[in-house]
């Protein structure tokens, strides 16, 4: 496929239509999406992720008590006076920094929780006949570039589709969507390995491979033909794993082992695990977070060997 062939990638959608009941009661009226990691809530890190990586238009696939999703990226006016008024400057940048432009921001609605290919389907008439990435907000990508501006990268070469993927134990990709690759590798000079199938959630004895698909996509419009049979899969939902096992073969299928290390930050313990990480690498505090972490593990250790003795 030829540069000229390949369609930029401009639009994101992001699935935030979740009741976010792994993290209850927290979560009873803050959207999960905006559970802080670090200085900033879960769904402005996967923001800036979009767009480092060239995204121009933002679509969030909402659900009811979301409101506070649309607010935080908008324009505050208050609150930009008060702090320029009191010199607040740095701060003020980073308000301005997680704000969208006029025409940047766009909502749509899932109504009920029939699975992610559901969710991806109703933002079918803002796609139309483009190409779009799907960022999934649980997952956080720490890297020194993007995610997803490692897939585009990748996309540039292929066009297509192109999925995220990285290694899971075998015994648990009964978890995940599963990557079939026939056994190759990436070819040289690529980044990425051609997909032969997708399975939703195998049997570890049946799955193809370990390389789970980890949440950023990039697809072609033709993935709304199957996903607007709504034919339900694993779990008795619809899922957008079956929908692009149907692209494969009729497009490029590309899976990308991205440099970064993921966080499931739908999870409590991922959720700890992210604010760890991230903090740790602020430069403001990741000093003393690092030092907090050695002597809270040093003090574990102190505990444990007198719960020993005793």
């Amino acid at each position: 496929m030829s540069d000229s062939e390949i369609k930029p990638v401009r639009k994101a959608v992001f699935p935030v239509a979740g009741l976010g009941t792994r993290f209850l009661p927290a979560t009873k009226v803050m959207p999960k999406e905006m559970l802080p990691i670090n200085d900033r809530p879960l769904i402005q890190h996967v923001f800036e992720e979009a767009r480092e990586a060239g995204i121009e238009e933002f679509i969030f696939v909402t659900g009811r008590h979301k409101n506070m999703l649309e607010e935080h990226f908008d324009f505050q006016p208050e609150l930009e006076e008060t702090l320029e008024s009191r010199g607040k400057h740095d701060m003020l940048e980073k308000i301005r920094d997680s704000e969208m432009g006029a025409g940047q921001l766009f909502l749509t609605r899932q109504p009920r929780p029939l699975g992610l290919g559901h969710a991806i389907w109703c933002a079918a008439k803002l796609i139309e006949d483009d190409p779009f990435a799907v960022l999934l907000p649980d997952v956080l990508i720490q890297a020194p570039t993007g995610c997803l501006k490692q897939m585009v990268d990748v996309y540039n070469q292929t066009g297509g589709n192109v999925i995220a993927v990285e290694d899971v134990p075998k015994e648990l990709t009964f978890k995940y969507g599963i990557v079939d690759t026939g056994g190759e590798d990436a070819p040289a000079g690529t980044k990425g390995m051609p997909v032969k199938g997708l399975v939703e959630k195998p049997d570890p004895k049946d799955a193809p491979s370990t390389m789970s698909v980890i949440g950023r996509y990039i697809l072609q419009p033709e993935v709304f033909d199957h996903l607007s049979a709504f034919e339900t899969g694993a779990g008795g939902e619809i899922q957008l794993t079956d929908a692009m096992d149907k692209l494969i073969g009729k497009q490029p299928f590309t899976a990308m082992r991205f440099q970064g290390k993921s966080y499931d930050s739908g999870s409590r313990l991922g959720f700890i695990q992210a604010n760890l990480a991230y903090a740790s690498k602020d430069p403001e505090i990741g000093d003393d977070v690092r030092q907090t972490i050695r002597d809270f593990a040093s003090q574990l250790d102190k505990d444990a060997m007198n719960e020993a003795a005793e």
